[in-house]
């Protein structure tokens, strides 16, 4: 996957195993799981700017990087899939940030682990509605189409698809991007089976929900910023200016400083 210095390995899960790159040293364990179509390099830069405080595992999803494969019958559950790669680690309430999809895995895994977890960190994830049998459908389809028509494009074209979609990103973000971008497998679209109130109103650990603003493209909007605090005393909400649904790849130093701060204070690291 990479020429990174960290350790690298596998984890079996029901149905496959999931690749990860770990740091290693003598901190509190954190895991980090990615957005739809990246992999776990695309934490890099968090990575290298926290690894001398905390052991971290990025791991790659299952249909993404070298992880397995999606296989035939019924949807993978991403939660279930965290629960049981922590479990498989050895893990014992580690700390656990996600982005986007993966942060909505890892709101599911800490509901379905109440004492799994020491904090839990969520940038921008869908806040969304369970989608019906035929919409579920629609966007699967749609999603394995565009998978296909990114991975169709030459290395110069999808480099340029980079550039124009995220003009701002540091350039240091793009090699694990673009990398990921040839690994997801079209079939990765995910399906959550837990309404995110109910995830969420579960939750025991201490919570940031880190987002871009509404303007700049965070799914997250004023009204379910609201409702998630309303339904977890636990949960802290930190808007980051100038970003959208990238939250850290779009102001990494105020990202950056809003987690930092939040697991000082409640981890003590």
């Amino acid at each position: 996957m990479s020429d990174t210095p960290w350790r690298k390995g596998w984890v079996e899960v029901a149905g496959g195993r999931l690749a990860y790159h770990r740091t290693g040293g003598s901190g509190p364990v954190m895991v980090l799981a990615h957005g739809l179509t990246d992999n776990g390099l695309c934490w890099s830069r968090l990575a290298n700017a926290l690894q001398d405080r905390f052991d971290m595992i990025l791991l790659d999803a299952r249909g993404h990087g070298e992880s397995a494969r999606i296989s035939d019958g019924p949807p993978h559950d991403p939660g279930v899939d965290l629960a049981e790669a922590c479990e498989a680690l050895g893990l014992v309430a580690p700390i656990m940030v996600g982005h986007s999809v993966g942060a909505r895995a890892a709101l599911d895994f800490a509901a379905l682990r109440p004492d799994g977890l020491a904090a839990l960190v969520l940038e921008d994830p869908p806040l969304l509605p369970l989608l019906d049998a035929a919409k579920t459908e629609r966007r699967r389809l749609g999603f394995q189409q565009d998978v296909e028509a990114m991975q169709a494009l030459s290395d110069d074209g999808l480099a340029e698809r980079g550039r124009q979609s995220h003009p701002t990103w540091d350039e240091g973000d793009s090699p694990a991007w673009r990398s990921s971008k040839r690994q997801v497998d079209p079939r990765a679209y995910p399906e959550f089976q837990r309404p995110w109130q109910a995830a969420l109103a579960a939750v025991t650990v201490p919570t940031l929900l880190v987002c871009g603003t509404v303007a700049d493209g965070s799914l997250v909007k004023d009204d379910i910023a609201a409702e998630a605090s309303a339904l977890n005393p636990r949960l802290e909400v930190v808007r980051i200016e100038g970003a959208g649904h990238n939250t850290r790849r779009e102001n990494f130093p105020a990202y950056l400083d809003a987690v930092s701060n939040f697991l000082s204070r409640v981890t003590g690291y």
